[in-house]
């Protein structure tokens, strides 16, 4: 008899224990993605595509103007200026970038883009 209360017991504790963490992570999970919507909804709400009437673009994390006569778009690839990590990672000159976003969030100044990157042939 006691080995069925204590298995009975144990059973019960391990149903209600996953059923807990089933939960806990259904809710993490809920309010993650809330979370994400609120985060895009405020960024919309901040993100300026333009400044002083140039084009701005998110490539790699980082906001850059575009001065040039054909407005940027996501995938196209552009030659950032160089900067003191790009010089010892990659040596001296313009770096490759990937235009990931268009328009930023950044207030501060922001280096212009150096030009297009050469197509590779694809």
């Amino acid at each position: 008899m006691a080995e069925a209360h204590r298995r009975g017991w144990n059973e019960g504790y391990t149903s209600g224990s996953d059923s807990g963490t089933r939960f806990s992570k259904s809710r993490i999970a809920r309010l993650e993605q809330r979370v994400k919507e609120l985060e895009e909804k405020l960024d919309d709400a901040q993100r300026v595509y333009e400044v002083d009437g140039h084009q701005v673009v998110d490539v790699g994390g980082y906001a850059y103007r575009w001065r040039g006569s054909e407005p940027l778009e996501v995938g196209d690839r552009v030659l950032l200026p160089e900067n003191y990590v790009s010089r010892m990672k990659n040596g001296p000159g313009p770096t490759l970038g990937v235009v990931h976003k268009l328009g930023t969030t950044h207030r501060g100044p922001l280096s212009d883009i150096v030009g297009r990157a050469p197509a590779t042939g694809e």
